[in-house]
């Protein structure tokens, strides 16, 4: 008799919380001890998730945030986009955050003040971004986050804000994905203000998540950057990990694996947390029952990779031009990677200097990353792949 679709326990999804978060308890611990260590006015680094696509780093923000909030922090959900200006966004976080220190009891003049700077910060910002709505009954803080530099006037209101969460014996946690998408400006600004919070002991963490890139993009920002914060590596699951993952959701709902087809998943998925999902998903829907078996995986793997070929790997594709697609079809040719840019280059019958915009602008639109100079790697897993599936192979031409 088939499994039940109804009753799958796998969640193959962006951000979706998987059945077993298999292979983190490591980074949630030390997540929680900085998240305490902060409410308890003690030094503790913000932190980055980096990795891939499809490694659970939303999903991390997500566990990092519940935790927080059973901590006793204020905590807000930020997902940068190419479209939307940090400093419109922060608005609304530290409104919800100042208003909800407010209703505190007692009296706090460092919450009113917060409240007044924050509208000082709103009042400048809304020079340059007229459409931002933003009412409170309180007058601006004059000469404090009003002077439209958004390098000076984010860590004043970081400030106000800290100060005003530490004379309520709390604290605030801003979780910030995609956080490679910020501009330069919002990126220097936001490290200067975790500068200024950390120099003053206030009781502000952030935590964020974004593609390799940003570590670069970080240490252009500040050379200071790398001892503000701390890079969590999210990596593929090891093999034990990833077993877990498979494994254990299909045992709570009563169902098995044969060893083989655990094998075949995590040879496919390469241990990546997102495939994991899919993967599972694609086979308890195949599977005739229990034991799930391998010729159950090859059929899922038909599934999952048709699947994944339309939606997690097109929509990324098709925002390509052709001289891109060209570009990544050669990386593939070569391998998962990473590459030297000359290979890639070579592939192509060009010079690296030739292909260096197309390059730059791959990097820009999150698709490659540099993890040394002169290298080049997919941030998509499995994106080598798909080009061979989807994309002709580059023909070499003289330069």
């Amino acid at each position: 008799m088939p499994n039940n679709p109804g009753t799958n326990p796998y969640a193959p999804g962006a951000g979706t919380p998987p059945p077993e978060l298999a292979g983190r308890d490591s980074l949630l611990a030390e997540a929680r001890l900085a998240v305490r260590r902060t409410k308890n006015g003690k030094p503790a680094r913000s932190f980055i998730y980096v990795g891939l696509r499809g490694v659970g780093k939303t999903v991390l923000l997500n566990e990092v945030q519940a935790l927080a909030e059973k901590e006793g922090a204020l905590t807000d959900f930020i997902e940068v986009s190419s479209t939307t200006k940090l400093s419109k966004v922060i608005i609304a976080s530290m409104r919800a955050a100042l208003l909800k220190l407010d209703r505190l009891k007692g009296v706090s003049e460092q919450v009113k003040r917060g409240l007044r700077v924050l509208k000082s910060f709103v009042s400048a910002i809304k020079v340059k971004h007229a459409d931002i709505e933003f009412s409170i009954d309180i007058d601006a803080e004059a000469g404090v986050a009003d002077s439209g530099t958004l390098s000076r006037d984010l860590p004043e209101l970081f400030v106000a804000a800290g100060e005003a969460a530490k004379a309520r014996g709390t604290s605030i946690v801003l979780l910030i994905d995609e956080i490679q998408n910020l501009d330069r400006e919002e990126f220097e600004a936001l490290i200067m203000a975790v500068h200024r919070v950390d120099q003053k002991g206030l009781p502000i963490l952030i935590v964020g998540a974004g593609l390799p890139l940003l570590v670069q993009l970080t240490g252009e920002a500040k050379s200071y950057s790398e001892r503000l914060f701390e890079y969590p590596d999210i990596g593929p699951l090891d093999p034990d990990e990833a077993r877990r993952a498979i494994v254990q959701p299909a045992k709570d709902a009563g169902v098995a694996y044969d060893p083989a087809a655990v094998d075949a998943i995590i040879q496919q998925t390469k241990g990546y947390p997102y495939f994991l999902q899919e993967w599972g998903y694609q086979a308890w829907n195949a599977a005739q029952g229990s034991p799930i078996t391998a010729k159950d995986v090859e059929k899922a793997t038909r599934i999952a990779i048709k699947r994944l070929d339309e939606n997690f790997f097109r929509h990324r594709y098709e925002r390509l031009t052709d001289p891109q697609k060209t570009y990544l079809r050669a990386m593939a040719e070569l391998g998962p990677g990473p590459h030297k840019t000359g290979d890639i280059a070579k592939a192509q019958g060009r010079t690296a200097q030739q292909l260096g915009p197309v390059r730059d602008a791959l990097i820009k639109s999150g698709m490659i990353y540099s993890p040394k100079y002169g290298l080049a790697a997919f941030t998509v897993p499995l994106f080598d792949e798909f080009m061979k599936r989807k994309h002709p192979a580059p023909s070499r031409r003289g330069k």
